[in-house]
Order: C-alpha cells, then structure tokens, then sequence
C-alpha cells in the first residue's frame, strides 16, 4: 500500500542559501523524490541530508517528532529545522496517520509512556502491554516495533538500526516486510544498516552524490564494504605492533 507518492523539493523558497540545509546542492538539484513501493530507504554517509528530509517530511505530513526540551547549541542555525516550509507531498488518497521513530528520541518518548501509565496502565498495552524503559533497550525498540506496525499508517524511522543485534535487525526486517505486504503501512527510512537494505523490492535512495538518486542494493557503500570486510578483514584492520622495542 503506497499513502504518500511524491515530496517536491521547491528550492526557490529556500530562506537563506549559506545555512544548512539550505546551503546544500542535494537539495537546490533535486526537485522531487518519488515513493513507488511499500519500503524506501534513505542511505548516504552522516551529514549528507537523508535525516534532514525525513524530519521535514514527517512534520509536512503532519506526524508529531517527539524531541528534548533542553536542545541548547554552541552556533545557532535559525534555519535547520525549516526545510519542511519547503517541500510539498502528494498523497494517494489523501493523508494517513503515522509515526516518527528516532533512535535519539526514544528514550524520552519511553519516559513520558512511563509517566502515563501510572495514571493509566492501559497504555501499554499499545506497546506489548510491558514498561518499555524496564526492558533492554534493543527489547524495549522491538516491542515498540511490533505494537505500533499493527496499525494502518505511514512510519518513518530514523536509524532504528543502532541499538539492535544482528539478530534483532533480522527480526525487525521480517517485521516490515511482513506488515508492508498486509497492504496497511509504509515505511520511509533512514538507515546505515546492509541487513535493513537487503530488503527484497525496497526503493534505496542514495544522498552520497549531488542530487538524490535511486540505487541497488549490490551497488550501495554498505554492501561493498561489508562484504570486502567479511572476506578480507585484514585489509581494514591496522596491524602495525605498538609494543616496545627491546
């Protein structure tokens, strides 16, 4: 099921070009990015924007970002959170609810559930029925995972990857195939992770050159390195001895 189509990118209304993400030739070069299957991921080394997009798409579809009170920065960028102003989706059949998942935020959101359900405990059971903050944090992000995709909506995740094993990632990668061919979500994300993108007919869009562009799977950063890496890690590894000489 595809709710949301297409974000359009109108670089004639960027505020100020010498702020990011203003400042960015990504975005002044890419007018629009299409979604075409269930699962889209966002890949590119840190700092080339793909985050940046799935703020500013989540709040243009009017998701709620759950952030921290308390975000005091040394140089102030008046612009950083404004490329939402921006941009302009298109829907399928109109807008859906959804959710925004963010690694860095998700310990505040477990922290508010914890306070609301000493007034009512029946709000955990949206969330696997159990205290997310009295679980491991990769066990807190699965049970959250699998109680939230069960309703219909779009879901954008921002690195869901960092603090799961192996193992979890597995498991939340079944998890999204398996909701996406039920027909009632879609998830936008952004991800480091070779598992995640290993995703059978997901759509991976690369941030890593000067406009957002498609790419496959086998010709990702990720995969090349992970899998250099696993074959012959020593080509990676510095084994130069810092041992004392005698």
């Amino acid at each position: 099921m595809i709710f949301l189509k297409q974000v359009h990118i109108h670089s004639e209304k960027f505020p100020d070009r010498d702020f990011y993400p203003f400042s960015m030739d990504l975005f002044r070069q890419t007018t629009a990015v299409s979604f075409k299957t269930p699962i889209t991921f966002f890949i590119g080394e840190n700092g080339t924007g793909k985050s940046t997009l799935l703020n500013a798409l989540a709040i243009r579809c009017g998701i709620h970002i759950w952030q921290n009170e308390f975000n005091l920065r040394y140089e102030h960028n008046p612009y950083e959170n404004d490329l939402y102003k921006t941009i302009s989706v298109e829907w399928e059949n109109g807008p859906v609810p959804g959710s925004f998942f963010g690694s860095q935020i998700f310990s505040h959101f477990a922290q508010n559930l914890e306070e609301w359900a000493i007034s009512d405990a029946g709000m955990l059971k949206y969330f696997g029925g159990k205290s997310l903050i009295a679980q491991s944090h990769g066990q807190s992000l699965m049970s959250y995972f699998q109680s939230r995709y069960t309703i219909k909506g779009l879901y954008f995740l921002d690195e869901p990857e960092t603090a799961l094993s192996p193992s979890s990632l597995i498991e939340l990668l079944n998890l999204l195939i398996k909701t996406a061919q039920r027909g009632h979500a879609q998830f936008i994300i952004a991800t480091h992770s070779p598992l995640l993108l290993a995703c059978p007919d997901a759509l991976i869009y690369s941030f890593d050159n000067h406009k957002i562009a498609p790419v496959k799977y086998k010709d990702t950063t990720y995969y090349h390195i992970y899998k250099t890496f696993m074959n012959t890690p020593d080509r990676f590894i510095n084994n130069e001895s810092n041992g004392s000489q005698s």
